[in-house]
């Protein structure tokens, strides 16, 4: 089994910008949301943790880590899409500038690229990858990844077969049983 969780609140996160690979780290609320998450954690039978290792992933394992006696092993498959030339812009102005582009990122189109980054089905590859090998060691399972949105949302379309499926409400530090 593996249980996949998003990481907490940023500054980014509470403005509405894209990440993408920088290294924002959380905010106070997003500590708390780790917190929490570590609480909830430690009710769920764990063998390994695995992280992204940009710094609000890393934080958030490192604080869940703290809680249940793991060390977080980081693996770059779970970061975050490497979101190009949107990085650092805000939602708003993106989708005023590019409403179908928008639009295609929020459905998750696996067919949708970043203007210079990466695309969906890219990120999604990796992802698969990082899935099948921690599946093929059954001594870490059950597992947590500290993860992103995306990773979370494109986990769960390959899981449903439906890409516009669920993902889009997965608040910071929710955790998801795939």
């Amino acid at each position: 089994m593996i249980h996949l969780a998003r990481h907490g609140q940023t500054a980014y996160n509470a403005e509405g910008r894209f990440q993408g690979h920088l290294p924002v780290p959380l905010d106070d609320t997003g500590r708390e949301q780790a917190r929490a998450l570590a609480e909830r954690v430690a009710e769920v039978e764990l063998r390994s943790l695995v992280c992204s290792p940009l710094a609000r992933a890393r934080e958030t394992a490192e604080i869940v880590a703290q809680r249940i006696g793991l060390r977080p092993e980081d693996d770059a498959r779970f970061v975050e899409t490497d979101t190009g030339d949107w990085t650092g812009r805000s939602f708003a102005e993106i989708e005023a500038e590019d409403p179908e582009g928008f639009h295609r990122f929020q459905i998750s189109d696996p067919t949708f690229r970043y203007p210079g980054g990466e695309s969906f089905a890219e990120q999604s590859d990796r992802i698969q990858d990082g899935l099948r090998d921690l599946r093929a060691q059954a001594e870490r399972l059950p597992a947590l990844v500290v993860c992103h949105r995306g990773v979370i949302r494109l986990a769960l379309a390959a899981v449903t077969g439906d890409h516009t499926a669920g993902g889009r409400d997965i608040e910071n530090a929710s955790l998801v049983t795939l």
